[in-house]
């Protein structure tokens, strides 16, 4: 059994920090950095890019809407290819940032109400897929299993890598619950480190309503702001070592 572990990162400002990214860093084995959209700015880019080198962790671009007061977490409506140039400016500033430091992109997952859009939204979706591929057709995906950008990605020729993100409710079609729903959000470190147990022993998940539905995952995600994050990656780490599972970098694995 091979496993990702990977995290959002960077994702303070100026000297407000929202996460212990040097002790996560550790812990997992690929890390999704803010592009200065949502949070992170070019000192702290800089700072996460090295850390993830001298760690030996993939690097990925966490994409946004820009909504930096709202971290995210808010739709903007625009065009396509308006969306498309923003994407690109983000996978553009990370990139140069990554050469200069001797690291590589090697994933991107888009962030809060882009990310929910790029999994349900088709045209959302291709957008996000086209303006990554133009920038690096090596580029994987971070996606939901049966998303629109999982879709979208493949039609391209691109590579999707199935995402489960350990401290989030679902919906019976696979899509994140919202966050204002009763469930949404997983607080007990038990409660997550059993489910992520289950998702990787059985490919399956209890949904916010009580279905059942499959969850074939090759990556799963800590939210790096999540109170008790660096033990949650532990015991995450430890279980799935104990089970005889080996955590390896998105860019390791076939």
């Amino acid at each position: 059994m091979i496993i990702d572990i990977n995290s959002d990162m960077g994702e303070g400002f100026g000297p407000y920090r929202i996460a212990d990214d040097e002790a996560l860093m550790s812990q997992v084995s690929s890390a999704n950095v803010a592009c200065g959209y949502h949070a992170g700015d070019p000192v702290i880019m800089d700072r996460t890019i090295r850390m993830a080198l001298e760690h030996g962790v993939d690097l990925g671009a966490h994409v946004s809407f820009p909504d930096r007061m709202g971290f995210g977490r808010r739709k903007i409506d625009m065009d396509l290819d308006e969306l498309q140039a923003h994407v690109l400016y983000q996978l553009g500033a990370l990139g140069a940032l990554a050469g200069r430091a001797g690291h590589r992109i090697t994933h991107m997952n888009p962030h809060g109400a882009l990310g929910n859009l790029a999994s349900s939204d088709p045209a959302v979706a291709h957008a996000v897929a086209r303006a990554t591929l133009d920038f690096d057709p090596e580029i994987a995906f971070l996606v939901l299993p049966g998303s629109q950008l999982e879709q979208a990605a493949l039609s391209m020729g691109g590579r999707a890598i199935r995402l489960f993100l350990a401290d989030r409710g679902y919906l019976a079609d696979g899509q994140l619950a919202p966050r204002s729903q009763a469930g949404a959000v997983i607080h007990d470190p038990e409660q997550v480190v059993a489910r992520v147990m289950r998702v990787i022993r059985n490919q399956q998940i209890d949904t916010v309503d009580g279905q059942i539905i499959a969850m074939p995952v090759q990556s799963i995600l800590v939210h790096s702001d999540t109170a008790g994050a660096v033990d949650l990656a532990r015991r995450l780490r430890d279980g799935i070592t104990a089970q005889g599972g080996t955590i390896t970098p998105l860019s390791r694995q076939n």
